[in-house]
């Protein structure tokens, strides 16, 4: 049994291997990383491109595309628990201060669906609360564009390729 599972891992992380899979292992590891598990998409996007520096804006609009994805996907999953809560209790929830504040800057407020720890549960609570899908994804996608585009060329200023 343990050499089946050994065997099955290694194939696994031969399958997501940055060199040889690049592009599907970078959306698959920033959609995951934005749904509610905590991963981080950055170090991976780093490594692809400190390997092949020529795949930088590929790089970065595969992540955006795969973290806006998995932002979208927690909106649903924001969306689904407020009606199965709603469903219940039979009565629509007693607003907090958070949800106040989010539905006070509305869609705008998934601008910081980029920030680590807040926004992820930020993508959920705007599901919860119902805002415009579409305007969400949008503002989820500029967010996270921004984040992938400052933290790679940081890091690729920080530790550059020898």
């Amino acid at each position: 049994m343990e050499d089946w599972l050994q065997a099955h891992i290694n194939a696994l992380l031969l399958l997501l291997a940055l060199p040889t899979v690049g592009l599907p292992a970078i959306f698959i590891i920033a959609l995951v990383s934005a749904t509610l598990l905590p991963l981080g998409s950055e170090p991976a996007v780093y490594a692809l491109v400190r390997l092949s520096p020529e795949m930088l804006w590929p790089a970065i609009g595969m992540a955006t595309l795969g973290n806006t994805l998995g932002g979208a996907i927690t909106w649903w999953m924001g969306y689904g628990a407020e009606r199965m809560v709603e469903r219940a209790t039979h009565r629509p929830m007693t607003e907090g201060r958070a949800l106040r504040w989010v539905q006070q800057f509305g869609p705008r407020a998934c601008l910081l669906a980029w920030l680590p720890g807040v926004g992820d549960p930020l993508c959920a609570v705007a599901g919860w609360l119902r805002l415009p899908f579409w305007p969400c994804v949008l503002y989820m996608a500029i967010g996270k564009f921004a984040r992938y585009v400052c933290m790679t060329l940081a890091l690729l200023y920080l530790w550059p390729a020898q």
